[in-house]
């Protein structure tokens, strides 16, 4: 890519592309396209096709998806399936037919088996049943993946397809019926130390652990091989059948959720109690990527955990606090 290139990034406001459409701009990305829902559904497969025959991106960053949190997930099967293939079906086609040099697909690693060996490398991918809860969610994403793969391997396009961890950092989403465990952890703690509250509950033992990556670090993983990894680098040549192309983005790295809850405590400086209410649910105990081929491609993550956590908390109280 150049500074001029045009760069579509589908789903630019939540926490994912909001972190890349930065990470672009502060590395003097100039040209950088990119449209609301209301401008664009995706879902729209005419829309979707008048988009690209109009704009022409040079480069696509597929960032958009129906997302939610395990209840929303398993209330809304159908959606969350229907509207997840038809965003990924719709921009990638057009892709294809648009000439886009170079496409990057965001999934997530709830793609692997429920019981994954640990740490989670690429190849464990469809070894194995899914977690129930998010199964439709999952099957989209993997069939995104495929999606990729087989236009490469029919077409010759370049799209890559990059499923990062447990992400966190600004613009995150701290409403507590809806957010992920960090950012709900962070604003109960904030909101108990606001309100002289002394103590504040946590659902499950706090022993199940998860890695987490600074949206920002995700980014710029995105943008490193956006600007110099292609396809024919994700798998072995001498392989008789390519697949698992895809590449984790993570940490290798990860922690209880006691001591994530005690490293936000020190952070927000509540002084009161924690308390693991053990008669909720702790769901999966250990839930870890292996970055390894992302390492090896020539990229780590730089951001550490309890740097990550300030950097949030500051960008929290900068916009409001419990007003998000």
């Amino acid at each position: 890519m150049t500074k001029g290139s045009k760069i579509y990034i589908a789903g630019h406001s939540g926490l994912v592309g909001f972190a890349i459409v930065k990470n672009l701009i502060s590395k003097g990305y100039t040209n950088l396209l990119y449209k609301t829902h209301e401008e664009l559904d995706l879902i729209n497969q005419e829309a979707v096709a008048n988009f690209f025959e109009k704009e022409k991106p040079e480069y696509v960053i597929l960032a958009a998806a129906k997302v939610g949190g395990i209840v929303a997930n398993n209330t809304y099967r159908a959606d969350f399936i229907y509207e997840n293939l038809q965003i990924q079906n719709n921009v990638i086609h057009q892709s294809y037919l648009n000439g886009v040099k170079k496409l990057l697909f965001l999934g997530s690693t709830c793609i692997y088996p429920k019981n994954c060996p640990q740490p989670m490398k690429e190849e464990y991918l469809l070894t194995s049943e899914l977690e129930y809860t998010n199964e439709p969610y999952a099957i989209a994403k993997i069939a995104g993946i495929k999606m990729c793969e087989s236009y490469n391997l029919q077409y010759g396009t370049n799209f890559i397809s990059v499923m990062p961890t447990n992400l966190y950092g600004p613009n995150d989403n701290f409403d507590l019926e809806t957010s992920h465990v960090l950012p709900a952890l962070l604003r109960k703690i904030h909101e108990a130390k606001v309100n002289n509250i002394s103590q504040v509950e946590i659902w499950g033992s706090g022993k199940p652990r998860r890695e987490f990556l600074y949206s920002e670090d995700m980014a710029d993983a995105c943008v490193f091989i956006m600007e110099s990894r292609d396809f024919k680098d994700t798998y072995n040549p001498n392989d008789k059948e390519i697949r698992n192309t895809h590449i984790n983005i993570g940490t290798g790295v990860d922690i209880s959720i006691e001591e994530l809850a005690l490293t936000i405590k020190k952070i927000v400086g509540y002084e009161g109690e924690l308390y693991f209410n053990e008669t909720k649910p702790d769901g999966t105990m250990v839930k870890l990527t292996d970055p390894s081929k992302l390492n090896n491609l020539g990229w780590k993550n730089t951001v550490e955990l309890e740097e990550g956590i300030a950097k949030v908390y500051d960008w929290y109280l900068e916009k409001g606090g419990s007003n998000l």
